[in-house]
This record gives structure tokens, sequence and C-alpha cells, in this order.
């Protein structure tokens, strides 16, 4: 029962509150010696004029609510026609200005005798800021000239008569045979690509021969010719993807289209690969896995990305943070606007620079803000290294093997103490973070492990025992002549980790053959004394995040 309700209960109770009143005060005169000055009567306009005044202000206050209520309704109807004028107005101005864009970027093209796509702004990306979504930037102008200069590439002769003859095993070969020459050739392909009868069944009938041997065991990582046939499809499947979102160069015959028929194929194609894709350990990668690229690159090529879940889709971003492809990749699969839940699980796995870099490029550096996971990340780092140096000298005390054991471990603390900093000033200077970050302390503690590395390193090599010389006098007792070389010849042991991938240039870890979006890169040769996993990647320490 309302408030109003049960007041309405009590007032109409009144009248039989004033009728037992009456009997009681009856009954009292009845029983009391002494007569009384105060007769009923009066007793009862007094209480029957509270009545009526109680009466008369609850009707006025049920009134006022009344009208109140209907102040609210109107209220509200008024406030829902103003926000659809304001946002029909802001349409309007948004369509306004990018008319008006267009038209000067027209004039600005035809001036240099050139038909440059313009990239479209949807105007109900401004509504949807308002409700939060963040949205990436468009392409932009310079983008569009690049597209210009790799339609203006001339593809060579040859490569153009292997994509004419639809000869697969041929451009296989050919990629293969110059490597030297990859930046070029990754240039010169979506124009030959253009040139074939089919682009799309040739770059799908390349990628026949990725898990060629169906070896899970080996799966192609120590098997450097499989590793390359991988590069070479992901690169075919990305040029593919040019073609496709560039107004100049894009297909123009109808057999050049994709086809119901080589979507079917592609469909199966990625059946197939998320099999594999899902028994191999690709926990591993590191950021940096080629077969998960591969078979997001796959779907967004043919088009095929609604086949899967979403959320399937967003958990194998984390193998893949590393690649430069991957915001595009994110771009053209539709998950943009999936990119926090993303980020936020490169936070909680220990991969704050890669969440960082995706932060800047989806513009969500408000909801992950950069320097506070830096700081994060270092300070859970030196938690860890803390930790283990205590367990190891505790341990140390219990014999001679436990302490060589920890002694080694807390080299490998310190190397990724060492990783940790270089990467972390590497993001800030990439990101131009110093005023709120400065690096100056994180320098001087750079410097301190690798003169303590250094130390430790000539100190080594002077604790090894030197080789005899023989004597001068010509004596039998010379050493024996061996086909060995001398021990003190051999080179220092290699380092058991090498550099952070960070140290390389922003955004993702280099994949020489994979293009990049803005520029090309040819193949890299990563030195031979580094470790290697078997698909040809060094090996990488990736230092776990500690909540």
């Amino acid at each position: 029962m309302s408030d109003v309700e049960s007041m309405a209960a009590l007032i109409e109770s009144t009248s039989s509150k004033i009728e037992q009143l009456q009997q009681a005060f009856a009954e009292l005169e009845r029983q009391s010696a002494v007569s009384m000055n105060l007769k009923w009567k009066q007793l009862e306009d007094h209480f029957r004029g509270l009545e009526q005044s109680l009466k008369k202000k609850f009707d006025e206050l049920k009134e006022q609510e009344k009208e109140f209520q209907e102040t609210v309704v109107k209220s509200e109807k008024m406030l829902e026609q103003r926000e659809a004028a304001v946002v029909a107005k802001e349409l309007t101005s948004l369509e306004r200005l990018q008319e008006k864009r267009d038209t000067a970027l027209a004039m600005i093209f035809s001036k240099s005798k050139l038909s440059l796509p313009v990239p479209a702004i949807n105007p109900m990306v401004k509504a949807l800021d308002n409700l939060g979504v963040k949205w990436p930037k468009p392409a932009s102008e310079e983008s569009a000239c690049l597209q210009v200069d790799r339609a203006a590439v001339k593809p060579r002769s040859e490569l153009v008569s292997l994509c004419e003859k639809m000869n697969v095993k041929g451009l296989h070969k050919f990629i293969s045979d110059n490597r030297k020459n990859l930046a070029t050739i990754r240039d010169e392909i979506p124009s030959a690509l253009k040139k074939a009868p089919h682009p799309y069944g040739l770059v799908l009938d390349s990628l026949e021969d990725f898990y060629a041997g169906d070896n899970l065991v080996l799966d192609g990582k120590k098997d450097g010719d499989l590793l390359g046939v991988r590069r070479t499809c992901l690169m075919l499947m990305e040029s593919l993807g040019q073609l496709q979102t560039d107004n100049i160069t894009r297909f123009s015959s109808e057999g050049q289209m994709l086809t119901t028929d080589i979507k079917e194929r592609a469909k199966r194609t990625a059946f197939e690969w998320k099999s594999k894709l899902d028994s191999l350990d690709i926990d591993a990668s590191n950021g940096n896995c080629l077969e998960a690229h591969a078979f997001l690159q796959l779907l967004a090529t043919f088009g095929i990305s609604a086949e899967y879940n979403e959320d399937d889709l967003c958990k194998l971003l984390p193998y893949v943070s590393r690649r430069r492809q991957t915001p595009e990749l994110c771009r053209l699969l539709g998950l943009s606007q999936k990119m926090p839940g993303v980020i936020g699980v490169l936070v909680e796995t220990g991969k704050p620079i890669d969440a960082i870099n995706l932060a800047y490029v989806f513009e969500l550096t408000e909801q992950f803000e950069p320097v506070q996971l830096l700081k994060a990340y270092l300070r859970d780092v030196k938690k860890v290294s803390h930790a283990k140096n205590a367990k190891m000298s505790s341990g140390a005390q219990i014999g001679k093997a436990l302490f060589l054991s920890g002694k080694s471990n807390k080299n490998e603390m310190n190397e990724r103490e060492l990783s940790a900093l270089k990467a972390v000033i590497k993001c800030i200077e990439e990101h131009k973070l110093e005023e709120h970050y400065p690096v100056d302390p994180l320098q001087k503690r750079v410097l301190q492990l690798e003169k303590a590395k250094a130390d430790k390193r000539r100190a080594v090599e002077a604790a090894k025992p030197q080789s005899k010389r023989p004597r001068a006098n010509g004596s039998a007792f010379a050493p024996h002549a061996t086909s060995f070389a001398d021990k003190s010849f051999y080179s220092a042991t290699p380092e058991r980790h090498p550099s952070y991938p960070y140290e390389r240039q922003f955004v993702y870890g280099a994949e020489a053959h994979h293009p990049p979006m803005m520029s090309s890169a040819p193949y890299t040769i990563q030195p031979a004394s580094a470790p290697y996993y078997g698909n040809g990647y060094p090996v990488q320490y990736q230092v776990p995040y500690i909540h």
C-alpha cells in the first residue's frame, strides 16, 4: 500500500474514532461525582474541524501531485523531441561537411590528374562515439598515395607469366629463389595477380602445401622450406587483399571476382586449418604465431569471417599481437569494437607493450593508461626477480648443486629485467611519453645490469683453462697433434637469452616475409649464434604479468 492510500484510510477512519471518543466521554460523565465544565459538543466541534482541515490539505496535495506528474510527462516528451532534432541537425551537418571534404579532395586530386579514392566517413560514427564506442581512424591520404605508387609498379615478365598461366608451383619457386629481392617482389605481386584469369583461385591453390606432410610434431618449425612456403602463402593472401580494398588496382573482369565456389573452397580450407591450429602449441609463439596469422588472413581475404564466432576469433589475436598487420586484420574482420577486451587480455597475460601499441592504434589510451601499465610492468618484474633471488639464496645452503642452479636462475632474472627495461624505454620513446615517464633512471639501471653482465663474462673467460704450449727444445713430450681445434680458439658461449623482441622498431615484431601496412621490408637473416625455435623465430622470454 502506498503512502497516499494509507493516509486516505486514516482520514476515513476519523469518524469512527470520534464516535468511540464520544462513548468514552459519556461513560466518564456517568461515573464522575463532580460535574465537568467541558461539554461533548465542544470536543466534537474541535475534532470535526481538524478532520475537515486534514481532508482539505490532503485533497490539495493530491491535486499538486497529479499536476507534477503531468508536467514530468510533458517535459520528457519535449526532451525527446529536442534530442531527436539535435541528432538530425548533427547528422545533416556531418553530411554537409563530408560533401565539402570530398569536393576539396577531388579538386586536389584532379589537379594532379589522379582519380584517387576518397575514404568515406560514416555519419553515425559521431553518434556512436557519444555512446562510448571507439572507432579507429580512417585511411589517410598518404595510404592512397601509396596505393597509386603500388599500382604504378610494373611487375616482372616472368612473374606476370606465372600468374597468367596459373602456375602455383612456379610462383612459389620464383618467390623462394628471389628472396633477396623480396621487398620489390612484394610490390609487384598485386599487379601480377591482376593479370591472372582467376586470382582468387590461384591464391587458394597456393595454400594447399601450407600444412605439407601434416606433421604436427615438427609442423614446419624445423623445416626452413616449409616455413618459407607458409610465408609465401601469407604474402599472396595479403597482396590479394590489397587488390580488394584498392579502387585503383581492383579487378575489372567477372572471372576475377570472388565467386561462391571459391568461397566454399576457402571455407573448407579454413575448417582444416582451424582443426590443425587447435592442436598446435601456439602459446610458445609469444604473440608472433605465423599459423594463427595465416588463418585470420584467410578469413579476411576470402570474406568468410562470418562463419566463425567473433569471440573465438578474438581469442586468437593475442597470438598475433606482435605482428604489424594485426590492427588492419582486426578492421577487416570487424573486430574493432572487441579491442578493449583483447587489450585487457594482453595486460592480464603479461604483454603490456603489445597492449599499449594496440591501445594507441585504436585510440583506447584513456581506458588503458600507458604510463601506469609500464610502471606496473617493471614493478612486477622486480618483484618476481627479488622473490626468486630470495628463494635461491635459501636453497643454496642445501648443497653446491642448488647453489649453482640458483646462480644460473639469478642470471636469468637479470636478463629478464634488462629485456623489460629496454622494451619499456623503447615504448616510451616511440609514443613520446618522456614527459610523463622520464627514461634517465631506467637507462641508468640498464647500464648497471649491462656492466654486471660484462664483468661476469670477463670473469668466466678468465676462469677457463689455458691450453698447453709445446716445449721450445723440441722434446718428444710435445702435445700430440689432432684434427680438433685447440680449446682456446673456441668461440665464447653464445648469450643464453637474446635481446628483447621490442628492441626493434615499433609497432610489431619484424616478420621479413609479410608486407607491412605502409612499406615493405626484405627477409632478414638472424645471427647463427642465437638460439631459435624450430620455425626460425628467435627464442624470446615473455615476463609473466603478476597481479
